[in-house]
């Protein structure tokens, strides 16, 4: 698989996000949080007010690499993680070893906890267009 980013993108800006799930130990909502965090303090105008000669909104393309504690990546839904994305044409997600599972303190029954882990997943996403 080829690393992201890729080189037949012109990278515009990386934007960098963390997510959790603190109680229900559920991985695919850490990586969808990660990604929401990575792009909720931006707004992308350039594609839409034809900033760039000749690249209009549909030209937007995004790549995503995702940091997921290797036992947890087979869990992870990636179809999911892709509708966080309100536009942009999603070239490829890679998912790498990285994250964390960490203690919470509690587990929380009523919340869905099957224990007191928390999962982390960080979230690199690659604003660009081919």
């Amino acid at each position: 698989m080829a690393g992201v980013p890729t080189a037949s993108m012109k990278l515009l800006f990386v934007e960098m996000g963390v997510g959790y799930d603190q109680h229900g130990q559920d991985i695919t909502k850490a990586a969808m949080r990660a990604c929401r965090d990575a792009i909720s303090s931006n707004s992308i105008p350039a594609f839409r007010r034809g900033s760039i000669p000749g690249v209009s909104s549909e030209q937007m393309n995004l790549q995503i690499k995702l940091g997921v504690p290797q036992t947890l990546q087979q869990f992870l839904d990636i179809d999911k993680v892709k509708s966080v994305f309100p536009y942009g044409q999603i070239e490829n997600i890679e998912v790498v070893d990285g994250g964390l599972i960490c203690s919470s303190g509690t587990q929380v029954e009523e919340l869905g906890d099957k224990n007191e882990d928390c999962y982390i997943v960080n979230a690199a996403v690659y604003v660009g267009y081919s």
